[in-house]
């Protein structure tokens, strides 16, 4: 589902070596909104703070090209504050991150949003934010309260990397699904598996980090058993779903890493007739936190600005809009998600995580020994 924002997070080849390098800084700018009224809002439902419309002002959005907000929520928020939200995108993830790390004490942004819980120490060790507390920190779900790196950054959404099934594959030929990382090396399941490569994708990285969280120093055994099994590993997300695949194109593999997300994803991207349930589900177990962040950058021209986007980031209008923009889901609590989430999206109720600091120094190691044990 490569297009639909939100869920192809493809990372560069080579994140670290990117990072390291500092490639990857070319970006493409497209102004989002315009201030449309002669006089301050005074909406409640706004959590931005209101500057003056005489004095209109820039704020600079540095992000992934899975970036998407309504054209609706980005003119509201001009028309309230006075401020015009010029989102430039840089790419992938990754390489937004390595253009900011080259950039970092002298951006061409204010702000930047989509940098997650894989990348983000590197970020930070590169000095790229400035600290900020958001005044909606107290409205995020419990778990992310505190998951701000000592104020350096806010959560904005975020979402679980997790093995699909082709449900209509296994009624067929009348095997029992999968619900374990365990059954996925059981010879049941041979051949019926493709993943992608953590050096090349994002969802690929989150998988190969969930068998590390899981299986701890034996998660190259874990492989290993994965290969002799005859696992697939495609080099994206999109070569993965729409190629390999049973049910995302015409592949002969049933399971899939990708989102728990994807079967929302399935239905609301379908042509008319819609079918009323999707043909795949979720492996819950084994799936992988992704948590995405928005910070302000340091030396920034407009750093006030920038603490009001990422105000307004977290408002309840951005906050129900992200599910079907991006096909993730909220940070904020309360928020009503679409009902498609609600009936097809299923809540990972332990998902496997690794402190940031842990994978930037551990990511190098683990790329090379995933490459030694897969015989790439």
């Amino acid at each position: 589902m490569v297009g639909i924002p939100g869920i192809a997070r493809m990372l560069a080849l080579g994140v670290v070596a990117a990072l390291a390098a500092g490639c990857g800084s070319a970006t493409t700018a497209s102004t989002t909104a315009t201030s449309t009224a002669a006089t301050p809002a005074t909406s409640t439902t706004s959590t931005a703070s209101a500057t003056s419309v005489a004095n209109p002002t820039t704020v600079t959005l540095l992000t992934h090209d899975s970036f998407a907000v309504s054209d609706a929520l980005l003119a509201d928020f001009t028309r309230r504050t006075g401020i015009t939200v010029k989102v430039v995108t840089a790419g992938d993830a990754g390489a937004m991150v390595a253009g900011a790390v080259l950039a970092a004490g002298q951006p061409s942004a204010d702000a930047l949003f989509g940098v997650d819980n894989t990348l983000v120490s590197k970020a930070l060790a590169a000095n790229v934010f400035a600290p900020y507390t958001s005044s909606q920190l107290g409205t995020l779900r419990p778990e992310l309260k505190s998951d701000t790196s000592g104020g350096m950054v806010t959560p904005i959404d975020y979402g679980d990397v997790c093995v699909n099934i082709d449900d209509t594959w296994f009624a067929t030929n009348k095997v029992a699904a999968p619900k374990t990382l365990d059954d996925l090396a059981n010879p049941a399941y041979k051949d019926l598996l493709v993943v992608e490569d953590p050096g090349t994708s994002s969802p690929g990285l989150a998988f190969l980090l969930a068998t590390i969280a899981r299986y701890g120093d034996g998660w190259q055994a874990y492989w290993k058993k994965l290969d002799t099994n005859g696992v697939k590993v495609a080099s994206s997300w999109t070569d993965a779903y729409e190629g390999s695949f049973t049910a995302g194109g015409k592949g002969d593999r049933p399971l899939v890493v990708s989102y728990a997300t994807s079967p929302p994803a399935e239905i609301v991207y379908a042509t008319d007739p819609k079918p009323t349930k999707p043909s795949t589900s979720v492996m819950t177990d084994g799936c992988y936190r992704q948590v995405e962040y928005a910070g302000v950058l340091a030396g920034a021209a407009n750093p006030a600005g920038a603490q009001q986007v990422v105000d307004w980031l977290l408002s309840p209008e951005v906050q129900a809009d992200v599910p079907l923009s991006m096909f993730v889901f909220p940070a904020r609590t309360g928020v009503p998600l679409p009902d498609v989430f609600t009936k097809f999206a299923p809540t990972v109720a332990q998902p496997l995580q690794m402190e940031p600091q842990a994978v930037a120094d551990g990511l190098n190691g683990w790329l090379q020994d995933w490459g030694q044990v897969m015989g790439r």
